[in-house]
Formats: C-alpha cells, sequence, structure tokens
C-alpha cells in the first residue's frame, strides 16, 4: 500500500488521519509526512482543519470544498472560568448555523443565548451545562440546561418567598434578580419578549411563554433538577432588538416600562383580592409605566382594583398606570376605585 492509499484507508475508517498516523505507520520522518498531506490537501483531495499540532485531514466532499459543517451542535462544558461569548464564537466557527440567516435574527439569537447561558454560568451553582444550538428549515433554536439548584428554588431563597409561584410571578415581572450587584434582571424579560417561543423548566413548574398566540403559560411538569430554558425564533422574524428595547425603555435607555398579566395571579377563585394585589405590586415601584393586562379575566374584586389604582396609586403619584383588554365588569371597578 502506498503512502496516497494509507492516508485514504485512515480516512475511511477513522474519518481523519494526522501527521503522527502517518509517521507510527511508516516510520517516515515527519517533514516528509506534512509534505506529502499538504500535496494532497494542495491538490483539493484532502482538507486540513485545525492549527499546528492540533491539525488533522479530512476528505473533501469534492474537489476543493471543504465537507458541509453541521446546523446543529451539542456540548456539555464544565461551570468553570466559563465565558458565555467564547462559547458562543465557537459554536459559530465549528457549525454553519448562523449562515445566510438576517442580520436581526442573528442579533436576537447572539443576546439570548448569551443571557440565558450567564445565567446558568453564574446563578445554577451547576459543575456542567449543556447547550445545544441548531437551525432548522424555518427556525433556529437553542437550549441551555444544568443541574443547579433551579431558577424558581434560587428567587425563592434569595427573595424569601414562600412558594414557587411567588417565585415565577417575581421573575415575570423584569428587573428582578438574585444578584442585583452584579445584573439587572433584564435577560429573562427581554428574551421572553423577543423570542417567538421560550420555555423554563425547574423543579415542578414550567413556563411557556408563546409570543406568536401572545399569550404566556404555566403548568406543571414532573420534578427536575436544576433549570431547562429552551428558546425558538423563526428564520424570517422581522423582530429587531432595538424596537424591543424601545417598548420598555425611558428617553435615557433605562429599562423603566413592564407589564403584568393579572391572570397569571388568580389561585382558583374568579376574582382577585386585595393580598393577590399588593402580591402583584411588590417590587413594580422600580418602574415609571407599568401596564396591567386584564386578558382572560373574567372579574376583579372591589377590593383588588381599590388597593392597586387608589392606594397604591396614591403612594406612587410619579408611576404611570395603564390598563388593557379590560371590559364593562373590569372597567366599573377601577372607575370607582379612582372615584
Amino acid at each position: 500500500m502506498d503512502l496516497k492509499d494509507l492516508i485514504f484507508d485512515f480516512l475511511k475508517k477513522k474519518g481523519r488521519v494526522t501527521t503522527a498516523d502517518l509517521v507510527d505507520k511508516t516510520g517516515f520522518s515527519r517533514a516528509y509526512a506534512q509534505m506529502f498531506l499538504k500535496n494532497l490537501a494542495d491538490d483539493g483531495a484532502i482538507i486540513r482543519v485545525g492549527k499546528a499540532n492540533q491539525a488533522h485531514y479530512v476528505k473533501a466532499s469534492k474537489k476543493g470544498t471543504a465537507p458541509a459543517r453541521p446546523t446543529r451542535v451539542r456540548k456539555i462544558i464544565n461551570n468553570k472560568n466559563l465565558a458565555e461569548d467564547k462559547v458562543l464564537s465557537a459554536i459559530k466557527e465549528e457549525s454553519s448555523i448562523f449562515q445566510g440567516i438576517s442580520g436581526n435574527v442573528s442579533s436576537i439569537v447572539d443576546y439570548a443565548f448569551t443571557e440565558m447561558l450567564n445565567n446558568a454560568i453564574e446563578h445554577s451553582a451547576s459543575e456542567k451545562i449543556d447547550v445545544v444550538l441548531m437551525k432548522t428549515s424555518t427556525d433556529i433554536r437553542f437550549t441551555v440546561a444544568d443541574w443547579g439548584v433551579g431558577i424558581f428554588n434560587n428567587i425563592m431563597k434569595r427573595k424569601r418567598l414562600v412558594s414557587t409561584m411567588d417565585a415565577i410571578q417575581d421573575l415575570l415581572k423584569g428587573k428582578e434578580t438574585t444578584a442585583p450587584e452584579a445584573h439587572s434582571g433584564e435577560g429573562i424579560f427581554f428574551t421572553s419578549k423577543i423570542a417567538d417561543q421560550l420555555t423554563i423548566k425547574s423543579f415542578q413548574k414550567k413556563i411557556f411563554f408563546d409570543n406568536v398566540a401572545q399569550d404566556i403559560y404555566i403548568k406543571d411538569i414532573q420534578s427536575t433538577q436544576g433549570t431547562r430554558v429552551e428558546f425558538a425564533l423563526g428564520l424570517k422574524s422581522k423582530k429587531t432588538l432595538p424596537d424591543l428595547f424601545n417598548q420598555y425603555t425611558d428617553e435615557s435607555f433605562q429599562f423603566s416600562k413592564t407589564g403584568v398579566k393579572v391572570k397569571l395571579y388568580h389561585q382558583d377563585v374568579d376574582y382577585v383580592s386585595r393580598s393577590q394585589a399588593r402580591r402583584i405590586l411588590a417590587g413594580l415601584e422600580k418602574f415609571k409605566t407599568i401596564e396591567f393586562d386584564f386578558k382572560d379575566v373574567a372579574t376583579v374584586g372591589q377590593a383588588f382594583a381599590d388597593e392597586i389604582f387608589r392606594v397604591w396609586q396614591n403612594a406612587h403619584k410619579d408611576i404611570n398606570l395603564t390598563v388593557k383588554n379590560t371590559h364593562e365588569n373590569i372597567g366599573l371597578m377601577i372607575k370607582r376605585s379612582q372615584t
């Protein structure tokens, strides 16, 4: 078997060949083996991958072209001295996931992926993090999963809350973080608004943000360790990060606006009580504009409306309260509280 046949035999059996492989097999000098491989690469028969001592060669799919790079990458990485931007750069370098996608979609995925991975790095206390990034024929999506303390448990502990639902409600407001000295709490909030679909699973709960249907769902799931975040965005999406940020920031570019879906605070009743209103309002003094969304809410109690639109508003006169998706019954309760 001549040297060329030996090289292609390596490629057939192992999918790759190195200079060291040839030296070990033939006894030729390293310089001679390198020269032979280089000549084959120059002819377009093989492709060099990597640099210096890490270099290896693979068979070209056709003369002069490299084999197609994958559209799906999975990495299970040690959470030690980990930088989210470097993880993303490595995925881009070894895949074709970002090839041919529009600038606005690429920017959104960059932002969302690094924000969600950073959360896992800094808050999960997990030794390893599992990331998957992929492109399909219709969308680009990623998963970030860890085996740590769990996002809802972490919020409950740091904020001294009594239930998982309290933690979820706290999270949904935005601007809430378990590490205020290092984070503004914007990452999950903005990612949940820009995704077509975002799912956060932890412990026994799942939050599903469906921005196609303009709704949020909270469901019970089988108990699981850590946190799993799943993100999807259509390849033809027209969304942009500047448009998103403009919706929730003021003239000084401060994150100052938020929205509250009232239905998520219902607890086995058809209306919301004064105590539930206080739960909604907790932490909202950080914002300048708050929009209450009453979609799918049948009615509210007078105490609920009074607590928000009279008591709390009088105590925070510099904050603008707005409402949407109200109907006659809810509107009446709000008006009565304001007179």
